[in-house]
């Protein structure tokens, strides 16, 4: 009988990951869309620095700056009472680094496909910003939105080099799906690794299957 924990935790933390993710990247998406700001392709590069690099390359410089010992640890140790190093709430900004690129991408190259002549019509018909964004850009990005939610969800839930750096394997804790599988095949608990293994194969097909589906209803519509 394998344990349901990380199972739970490892959905909780991808639900949590994907939606602080989505609030911070529809606006990020917005500026780095329609602003002027002369190096927009740094910023660019920086969010899309977790695709190519090793995950335990960032985990390992992460565990660096949650450290008490770092002063960025320390800072937040000493004035918030918090601790990132081998904790969820560690894992939660792990996974927001990490997934970063998988929600902020699709939802960029949402809005720069998106004809410029939607946000003027409606500025000139007296909408605010704030309207605008929500009834007329969001509606018209749905596709992108949808895909940017459910690769930063299925990206979190397979993470795993850096949950192991930063969150090490402390049951009810740190103990996602990806490690679990990692410990059993330590201990040659193949049955149980078997499982584990097989609930993400189908998740991730699941995953990958509804978004090929939302991008082909897309080009549907547009042709």
């Amino acid at each position: 009988m394998i344990d349901l924990d990380p199972l739970w935790l490892t959905a909780k933390l991808a639900f949590i990951t994907t939606l602080i993710l989505l609030l911070m990247a529809i606006p990020l998406c917005y500026w780095l869309a329609y602003s002027r700001f002369r190096f927009k392709a740094v910023i660019e590069a920086i969010i899309s620095l977790p695709l190519v690099l090793p995950p335990s390359v960032l985990g390992f410089y992460l565990l660096i700056a949650f450290s008490p010992e770092n002063a960025f640890g320390k800072f937040l140790s000493d004035y918030f009472d918090l601790r990132l190093v081998f904790t969820f709430q560690g894992l939660i900004l792990a996974s927001v680094l990490y997934s970063l690129p998988f929600m902020v991408n699709p939802i960029l190259s949402g809005l720069k496909n998106l004809p410029t002549t939607l946000q003027e019509a409606s500025f000139t018909l007296g909408k605010s910003r704030f309207s605008t964004i929500l009834k007329i850009i969001l509606p018209n990005i749905r596709p992108s939105l949808l895909t940017g939610i459910i690769m930063t969800f299925a990206h979190t839930v397979g993470e795993f080099g850096v949950v192991l750096m930063v969150g090490g394997s402390i049951p009810k804790e740190t103990k996602v799906v990806s490690i679990a599988i990692y410990e059993e095949v330590e201990s040659m608990n193949y049955d149980n690794a078997n499982v584990y293994a097989g609930i993400l194969f189908v998740f991730s097909f699941s995953i990958l299957l509804a978004v090929h589906l939302i991008n082909n209803k897309r080009k549907t519509a547009l042709y």
